[in-house]
């Protein structure tokens, strides 16, 4: 039986803007940039524009805020945080505000200037429990999420250094990704240590960024200009706040979320052109590439060898360069989202932008785009297909 949500609604629109550096602006000034040239995109004036979703670190009531700013009033707006993964959230909610008619227009945003601004404004409390060991989360937390999995399976630094390596030549290959050039595993091996075992390479970038896209009905999406690309499938997770709370620290929430949203996708792992993973650590892609069904729990650490995920590889990963070497404003997820229906897109035959040849995935026509937030706490999937796959 078809899942009732499945391809009712579809991005129509996308854009980014202040990817790296946007220095004397403040967050919600390159979120409110890239939310014009979203509609823009799409050709979707504002006034249309009658739901709202954003999350960020900067902003308390983010959508309120965001609305101010736009000058307009939505009648339904969604400022849930649950860290990077909030916008494969937005995407679910936003879609079923749509197919129950409540609203027609939905933009979903993100926007942060953590880089020139000094820092990452802190959205956590202490932790109970935790907070008096002085960890440095989230890296202590994803160290440690780490440790264990090598401790568990026989994993070394080497096969953490070679998602690294593979994401650095997607980058290459991505005029827009902040870090290109020439990355080995022995330099992410040399690279300074920052929480054992992950080293200075083993971690995201910090740079500023915003992104947002436009999502409307299935029935409207056809006559926008671009291709329209449909949530044919979405479900969301989590175990834990703390990661002393996790149940596993080799198994994500991803390993249900993902088989659910396969399951309302009518698609499994296999059927995937590409996987746009969360990447705020090399642990994190071989966790999802697992729970996701990828692979079998204990086998991420070969499958990311020898060049498999990299680029002319069985399975593209993270296309863009990811958060490891493209882009990472502090919550990642909707650069996740964008880089799944861009390779979608460009594939129907939209420009999209330069790449260097390799970089864009042809005949692509199914892409997952995995969510991560917190501490491997909230875990969101979502599935983005063609027409074609309807």
């Amino acid at each position: 039986m078809t899942h009732p949500v499945r391809g009712k609604a579809a991005c129509v629109g996308l854009a980014t803007a202040g990817v790296g550096e946007a220095p004397g602006r403040n967050a919600m000034e390159i979120m409110v940039e890239a939310v014009h040239k979203a509609l823009d995109d799409a050709q979707i004036p504002l006034s249309q524009v009658d739901g709202l979703f954003a999350a960020t670190a900067f902003h308390s009531m983010a959508s309120m805020s965001l609305a101010e700013h736009l000058g307009i009033q939505p009648k339904f707006s969604d400022g849930s945080n649950i860290g990077g993964s909030s916008f494969m959230a937005h995407a679910l909610m936003a879609a079923m505000a749509l197919d129950y008619g409540l609203i027609d227009v939905a933009v979903i945003a993100y926007g942060s200037n953590q880089k020139t601004a000094g820092g990452f404004k802190s959205i956590s409390e202490p932790m109970p429990y935790e907070a008096k060991y002085g960890p440095r989360n989230p890296l202590t937390a994803y160290a440690l999420a780490a440790g264990r999995y090598m401790h568990e399976f026989g994993a070394t630094r080497e096969h953490l250094a070679h998602v690294a390596v593979s994401a650095r030549q997607w980058a290459n290959l991505n005029p827009e990704a902040v870090m290109r050039g020439d990355l080995s595993v022995e330099d992410v091996l040399a690279a300074r240590m920052i929480s054992d075992p992950l080293g200075k390479l083993d971690c995201c970038l910090v740079t500023d960024g915003a992104a947002a896209i436009v999502m409307t009905r299935a029935d409207r999406a056809k006559d926008g200009p671009k291709t329209p690309v449909y949530l044919l499938g979405s479900a969301m997770e989590h175990h834990h706040r703390m990661i002393s709370a996790m149940p596993s620290l080799t198994t994500t929430a991803a390993a249900k979320s993902g088989p659910r949203a396969f399951e309302m996708a009518g698609y499994g792992a296999k059927d995937m052109d590409t996987a746009q993973l969360y990447d705020a650590f090399t642990i994190n892609t071989i966790l999802f590439l697992e729970d996701l069904g990828f692979c079998a729990k204990g086998e991420g650490k070969d499958f990311v060898t020898g060049g498999r995920i990299a680029p002319g590889g069985e399975l593209p990963v993270n296309t863009n360069g990811g958060g490891l070497s493209c882009v990472h404003p502090g919550m990642y997820g909707l650069f996740v989202m964008i880089e799944a229906i861009r390779q979608i897109r460009w594939s129907a035959g939209d420009d999209e932008g330069a790449r260097e040849e390799g970089g864009w995935i042809p005949d692509t026509r199914l892409c997952v785009a995995h969510g991560n937030g917190g501490v491997l706490s909230s875990q969101v999937t979502t599935v983005w297909g063609h027409g074609d796959t309807l």
